[in-house]
This record gives structure tokens, sequence and C-alpha cells, in this order.
């Protein structure tokens, strides 16, 4: 039924527009899913396309330069504008500003409290804590110096990280014995490729009492769009609250928390464990 209202008909358009933006949006993206250019036909059925509709959209986004076409074989790509507007992105991409929303959302959705840490010059630094639901005394507060083998934080680092960042570390941390500085050097090589396992095997670092008596939590790495581990995130709770189970809810709530960072981030990968399966005991 058509109507006469001139304000409902300008926004029914105003609306099929939006929609012709998306629909096209959705070309754009499944070119940037693909490691190879793409045939108009492979392109229509992967954004769920007829291909005389999609072919417009693809003549104009051609003009623009977010494709192109390629001259031999009449496959589409991503063109010069594209690649711009993502160079572009990456710049302005802040891994604090893209992983908060995502620390905050976990916060809220387990009720667990949340740490955001980066790698310090000192080590793994908490950056950002979000409160739990329910109160939880712990010395984990922003600027506080996270152990490399005896917290989930640090262990989620270790686990991702290359052998030559992690050995540059000398810190008195949360987590090592009191008043005891190390460094990786001196560290147990064993530990170390314990933390490469763990996460390998299961997508998170955990701590099961410790640094903290009563009190478990799991980390994990987020990395940039290089394969760089840029930051973790971290779930901590009383023990009642945060079942230790590699399995459990909280788990992989937190390894679908750094996937999401690690997406926002332009990371495409899994863990790329860098570093870690070449280090021996010496």
């Amino acid at each position: 039924m058509r109507t006469s209202d001139p304000d409902a008909a300008k926004e029914d358009k105003e609306q099929r527009a939006i929609q012709s933006i998306e629909v096209g949006g959705r070309l754009l993206l499944a070119l940037a899913n693909s490691q190879t250019p793409l045939s108009l036909r492979d392109l229509s059925n992967r954004a769920g396309l007829p291909a005389a509709r999609a072919h417009p959209y693809l003549v104009s986004f051609g003009r623009l330069k977010l494709i192109e076409q390629e001259p031999e074989t009449g496959r589409y790509a991503l063109g010069p504008a594209a690649l711009q507007l993502g160079l572009t992105c990456l710049h302005q991409l802040d891994p604090v500003r893209a992983a908060l929303p995502v620390a905050q959302q976990l916060a809220a959705q387990t009720g667990h409290a949340v740490a955001l840490a980066v790698w310090g010059n000192f080590g793994p630094t908490v950056i950002r804590m979000i409160d739990a639901h329910e109160p939880l005394h712990v010395s984990m507060r922003v600027g506080t110096v996270m152990s490399i083998v005896g917290t989930a934080t640090g262990r989620a680092f270790a686990g991702a990280m290359s052998a030559e960042r992690l050995a540059s570390v000398r810190a008195s941390a949360l987590g090592d014995p009191d008043g005891q500085k190390t460094t990786l050097l001196n560290a147990k090589s064993r530990d170390l490729r314990e933390a490469t396992k763990e996460l390998r095997d299961h997508g998170v670092s955990r701590a099961v009492g410790r640094p903290i008596p009563g009190v478990n939590a799991f980390s994990a790495p987020a990395f940039d769009h290089e394969g760089d581990v840029v930051i973790a995130i971290t779930a901590l709770d009383h023990q009642e609250r945060l079942c230790a189970d590699w399995n459990s809810d909280a788990a992989r709530a937190v390894e679908a928390a750094a996937a999401e960072i690690s997406c926002r981030l332009g990371w495409r990968g899994g863990v790329p464990l860098l570093g870690q399966a070449e280090r021996t005991d010496r």
C-alpha cells in the first residue's frame, strides 16, 4: 500500500538508500575476506547476491577505486582506495581504545572483575581495572606489574611473545617471590614452555589461587594486524564465583573477548605463539 504522506515517503526512500549501502558493503567484505581475486560469480555467491545485481555495485566501486578488475582474468580485487582506507584505519588504531568496550562487555556479561594489561618497560602492566559485581579485594590496580610466570596475565604474554622481548624484562612483580628481582634469562624455561603449551591447548592462560589466595583468573592475549601481542585481557574473581575448569564459561568468554579485540586490531589468524616453539633449556 502506497502512502501519500511525503515525510513517510522520504523516510522510506532514505531507508532504501541505507539498505543499498549495506548490500554493496557485502561485496567489499567478501573481497576483504578472500586471499585471492574473485570472479563475478564467486564474488556474488559469497555476498549472497545475483550476479546481475552485484555488477552495478562493482562498476560504482571501480569508479571510486575501491575495487579493481584484473584485465587478464576479469576477476575482482580490492583497489588502491580500499588500501588507503585500511592503512589510515591501522594508523588510527589504539589497542586500549579498541579493547576497552570489549572488556566492559565481558565484565557486564560475566560479573567478574576484568583487567587490561599492556607490555610496559617492566613487563605486563595493568592499565584498566573494571570491578566485579560483588566485592573483590585484590592488590591489583592500574600500574601494577604482573609476574610473567606467576600470573595468568603474565603467562598470556609469555605464551605468545618472542623470547627476545621476554628476556629484556627486569622487575619485581606481583606474583614473584617477595623482594626478588628476576629476569627471563634466569627464569626456568620449563615455566615458559608450559605457558606456551597452555595457551596453545586451551586458548587462555590460567591462575588458580595465585598470586592472590582464593582468587582464580583466566587471561588471553590480543594481537595487532602483524600478529604481535599488544594487550592481554584477564577475568578474575573469588574461586567460588569463577570456576577454574579450562572449559568453563569464564574461560571461553575470555578467549572470545581476546579474539574480538584482535579482530578490531586487524588480526585474522589464531594465536601466533611467537618464538616460543624454539625455546630450549639453555
